[in-house]
């Protein structure tokens, strides 16, 4: 009987196409390697045939001492509650593992986020995590069920469920950027989930067929830091930039609103002139209203001269 239900044993000749022969693929030779939730160590004793040197960190006390004899070295604890970095050091492996490990936590994203620090300049993180938008899931949530299995994408500890964007996404937040993403697949009515084709009707069953994610079983990734040296330069750069171009927007204003200033000024001068020129002849024009025209002067004359003989 197995240690634990995931214990298996990696036929990489037979079982071409799993996830733990894509993980054997990536890990590639010769590499130091920290196998996140190693359970029995099944998948670090085929990575060292390519020469890797392995440890592990694992829950169970039990599945722990079937992996200490086949890996260098095997911690035990809760995953979401140890500092791996202060466990194991950092920058201290080439790559780092987590092989269906994920999608069991409750917070996976800062458990991700810890294989920043334990990666040598370099290094990658490697996922494999089901995919829940697999067509049996779907077909089943058409039927009104969502039914947990034992093991498969609906295992029973799973509490996170991820489908390809949202992967993407949880990588991202992670500080990662996904380098290399593959695939296993199931097809449509062959999984633990049981569900059956004449269930269905054939339009819908034909177009699940031809949805790529709808036969994907799991997801298996290797992501890289996202090199955030780079990104905080570019937003450095970019904020330097913007900030150029709002000092010349901004001087470009300041010298339109001197010009306007000066405008503004001459057309008060202008004015002032306009209202002095007004008042003269406003003047001027009173003081000819004032003077009686010729005429009326010398018939007045005429007039005072004969009162007086």
């Amino acid at each position: 009987m197995p240690l634990s239900k995931y214990d298996i044993q990696v036929d990489l000749e037979n079982r071409k196409g799993t996830s733990h022969a894509i993980l054997v693929e990536m890990v590639g030779a010769n590499k130091r390697v920290l196998d996140v939730g190693c359970d029995t160590g099944y998948l670090g004793e085929a990575l060292g045939a390519f020469g890797n040197q392995t440890s592990g960190f694992e829950v169970n006390e039990v599945a722990a001492a079937g992996a200490r004899e086949r890996l260098v070295r095997v911690e035990v604890g809760d995953l979401e509650t140890t500092d791996l970095v202060s466990l194991f050091g950092e920058a201290g492996f080439d790559v780092v593992i987590f092989g269906d490990v994920l999608e069991h936590l409750r917070d996976p994203l800062q458990v991700l986020r810890q294989a920043r620090r334990l990666l040598a300049p370099g290094g990658s993180a490697l996922i494999s995590t089901p995919n829940v938008a697999h067509g049996d899931v779907r077909l089943a949530l058409l039927q009104g069920r969502f039914n947990y299995t034992k093991v498969g994408i609906l295992d029973e500890t799973h509490t996170r469920f991820f489908t390809v964007k949202s992967f993407a996404d949880f990588v991202h937040d992670a500080g990662f950027v996904i380098a290399d993403l593959r695939r296993t697949f199931a097809p449509l009515f062959a999984t633990e989930v049981g569900v059956r084709e004449e269930d269905f009707d054939p339009t819908v069953v034909a177009a699940l067929r031809d949805d790529t994610e709808a036969t994907t079983y799991q997801f298996v990734a290797r992501v890289v830091p996202d090199n955030i040296s780079t990104l905080e330069s570019a937003q450095a750069l970019r904020l330097d930039e913007l900030s150029q171009r709002l000092t010349a927007e901004q001087n470009r204003h300041a010298a339109e609103a001197s010009e306007l200033s000066r405008q503004i000024g001459k057309l008060a001068g202008d004015l002032a002139a306009s209202e002095r020129e007004r008042q003269h002849l406003s003047a001027e024009l009173a003081a000819v209203r004032a003077t009686p025209p010729p005429s009326l002067a010398r018939r007045a004359l005429s007039r005072a001269r004969r009162a007086l003989r």
